[in-house]
Parts: structure tokens; C-alpha cells; sequence
């Protein structure tokens, strides 16, 4: 029976698991959306909730655990400064999943996570388009 046994594999080695999920959550915080497969998703979130607890106690201790998991200074110091003051009034619930359907190559169901609180994605692309045109205006 699978009584008590929480982890999703995902057909990794513990090693290549946690590297792997530490590196979701960095691109998480970094990103602040990723787009990656669903089991990927549903086994990222908790972990990133549990960098938010973290990040909104403060402290010395849980900066330091958060950056033995996180192993990317830069993402610690974001998770700190920016991601966990704004949800700093939530109890819980700081990622949301979004089903996007199969992937084009192997079927895969595809899915966004998000953090829930900290806005809308700005899309960089958008902001490439806009530029030149207002410049070419200008002038």
C-alpha cells in the first residue's frame, strides 16, 4: 500500500528531482509565471508555498533555509524583498495552476504557474513592439 507516501517521482532520481524542482521555483520567483508540464506544476507549487512561508517570517533562519533549497542568491533576496510582501495578508494559496491542453509534440498536458497575488505578466515582447512605433511617431 502507499500509505504515507507523498512525493511524486516524476521518473527522476532524488537528486535530479530536487535540482529540478529547485530550479522551477527559481524560475518561478524570477518569472513570476512558468509554463511546464502539469505533474511538474502540481509537484512545484507546494514547495513554492512553502518558500512564501518563509519569505514572510523574515528571519535569519529562513533566509538561510530558503537559500539551501533555492541555491540562487538572487532569487532568495526577490522571494524577500518583493514576492512575500505581497502576500504578506494570505493565509495560504500563493500559486495558481492554469491548464493550457496538450503539448504539440509528445501530448503532454501543459499547464501555467502562477503566483496569485503578485499582478499581471507583462510580457516583454509587448513592450518591444510598442517602442518602436512611439519612437518612428516621435520623429
Amino acid at each position: 500500500m502507499r500509505h504515507q507516501r507523498k512525493t511524486v517521482k516524476l521518473q527522476r532520481k532524488s537528486a535530479h528531482r530536487k535540482s529540478m524542482l529547485s530550479n522551477q521555483v527559481c524560475s518561478l520567483i524570477t518569472h513570476r509565471r512558468i509554463k511546464t508540464t502539469l505533474a511538474k506544476a502540481k509537484a512545484t507549487g507546494p514547495i513554492a508555498e512553502k518558500m512564501i512561508t518563509l519569505g514572510k517570517r523574515g528571519t535569519i533562519h529562513a533566509r538561510r533555509q530558503a537559500a539551501a533549497f533555492l541555491k540562487q542568491k538572487t532569487a532568495v533576496k526577490t522571494l524577500f524583498e518583493d514576492i512575500a510582501p505581497a502576500s504578506a495578508d494570505r493565509s495560504g494559496g500563493y500559486t495558481r495552476i492554469t491548464k493550457l491542453g496538450p503539448r504539440m509534440s509528445d501530448s503532454a498536458p501543459m499547464a501555467f504557474l502562477e503566483w496569485v497575488d503578485y499582478g499581471p505578466v507583462v510580457e516583454t515582447d509587448e513592450l518591444a513592439e510598442a517602442t518602436p512605433a512611439e519612437a518612428e511617431e516621435e520623429t
